[in-house]
């Protein structure tokens, strides 16, 4: 006699609400299918589910995402960092209030070294039949960024340890919910034999039949993507007499394929709509019109740039071009236009290097490649980079030389360059990987260019 066991999970949807009806509608047919015939059904999220990029998580600061997995009945979720490190402190120690499922994160405290009430290091489900499963999570190890934020953010397989120790005796099955990426699921499989399924996210990877990892017995990494663009789901078969697992397979559901609720387009819109009249606040009345270019000199990127230079105190700054994606017309500039043109979760930095890295930096800044370079990723939610765009920084052709804030270079100086943390995650220049930084939170570039708004052009 045997036992089956129906898990279905989802991560890094990224508030891509155009996916969302058709997940949720799949989800509640499921689930109701496979509760009728008496079976067990589990519902997980990997984390980045939230993502401020969609004007309805940014009005809501996440709690709009909260409510739609409550409407699904999801038993559990993780974060990723996007709910992490996106969030201010207060923001993410609220986000779950009224969250009806369980949200797991094992490695993630307080600054006094307690766990936030929200979060539960792992959970022990029990089936009707008795079969106890274990599940914990562990999200990616940004411990810089968690610490500026007011967390206190744990090596993630430090933590593993210490909960795999601890649910090994008391689990009939164990299920890690890991926002790690592939590589690491992976090094865990064969780290921990003890975990039978690990269900990822954060590297947006693909497994349509899921990846057997084998070390005398097998761990099945799961994962669906990114995006809501599948839905993935695990089916157990356990025996019934001594709880052991005798199968388990794995595929993902694409979504575009699911069935298309009623009225799917007016929802999806929906939420956009209903996004953009809660940000519907006034921040300045612009008394001209501000364009922006990607491949020549225009005020807004310009605007931009000379905001995170006197936001840092900076020496100088420089940023992309492509980073504002849209004009701003005269008049009134409510919160939504600026989430328009500035949706990315990037923050401003300094990156503290000496003259002659510096020069290192500007020069490569130069490279023809850049403009039309396409960016994934890396907290960028546009299309290109475009030009660079400078700011007391000049480079003299005809001495073919550099000026810092009007003075020439000096090589063994240090200076205190303003930009923003995706060129800091990125391999875009070397120098950066070994330089002090300073990261500035939870402040968005978009809030940096309404404070510079509103010193330059009041409210």
């Amino acid at each position: 006699m045997f036992e089956n066991i129906h898990i279905f999970h989802t991560n890094d949807v990224h508030s891509h609400f155009e996916n969302w009806p058709r997940i949720r509608e799949f989800l509640l047919s499921k689930k109701k299918e496979h509760e009728e015939n008496g079976e067990e059904v589990f519902l997980f999220d990997i984390g980045d589910h939230v993502d401020r990029w969609h004007p309805f998580t940014e009005a809501t600061i996440g709690k709009g995402n909260i409510h739609l997995l409550n409407e699904v009945g999801y038993t559990a979720v993780t974060i990723g960092n996007n709910e992490g490190i996106t969030l201010p402190y207060d923001d993410l120690d609220s986000l779950y209030t009224d969250a009806d499922f369980d949200v797991i994160i094992a490695n993630l405290y307080k600054k006094d070294g307690s766990r936030p009430n929200w979060a539960l290091p792992y959970r022990m489900y029990q089936t009707k039949s008795g079969v106890k499963i274990g599940v914990t999570a562990v999200t990616a190890n940004f411990k810089k960024l968690y610490g500026i934020l007011g967390w206190d953010l744990v090596e993630p397989f430090k933590e593993l340890s210490n909960q795999i120790k601890q649910l090994k005796n008391e689990s009939d099955i164990l299920i890690l919910l890991s926002h790690l990426g592939i590589h690491d699921d992976e090094k865990i499989a064969k780290l921990y034999p003890e975990i039978d399924i690990i269900l990822g996210g954060h590297t947006h990877h693909i497994l349509q039949q899921g990846k057997h990892i084998d070390h005398g017995g097998t761990t099945l990494l799961g994962a669906a993507g990114k995006h809501g663009n599948f839905v993935g789901y695990i089916r157990l078969k356990v025996s019934s007499d001594n709880h052991d697992v005798i199968d388990k397979q794995a595929k993902l559901y694409e979504t575009r394929n699911l069935p298309s609720p009623l009225n799917e387009k007016n929802e999806i819109a929906s939420f956009y709509d209903e996004g953009k009249k809660m940000l519907y606040q006034e921040v300045v009345n612009l008394p001209v019109k501000l364009s922006t270019e990607w491949f020549k000199a225009s005020p807004l990127p310009q605007i931009l740039c000379e905001a995170i230079e006197e936001w840092c105190d900076a020496d100088c700054a420089f940023i992309n071009a492509g980073l504002v994606l849209d004009d701003l017309e005269k008049g009134i500039v409510t919160k939504y236009d600026l989430h328009k043109i500035l949706p990315h979760p990037i923050n401003p930095c300094i990156v503290e290097l000496n003259g002659a890295e510096l020069q290192k930096v500007i020069f490569q800044t130069f490279d023809s490649k850049w403009p039309s370079f396409e960016l994934k990723g890396l907290g960028f939610r546009g299309t290109i980079l475009g030009n660079f765009v400078y700011h007391n920084i000049t480079f003299h052709s005809i001495e073919q030389r550099l000026y810092i804030n009007g003075s020439p270079l000096e090589e063994e100086e240090i200076y205190r360059l303003g930009t923003v943390d995706m060129y800091t995650f990125g391999h875009f220049f070397p120098e950066f990987l070994t330089a002090k930084k300073q990261y500035f939170m939870p402040e968005f570039l978009r809030d940096v260019m309404a404070w510079k708004f509103r010193k330059e052009y009041g409210k």
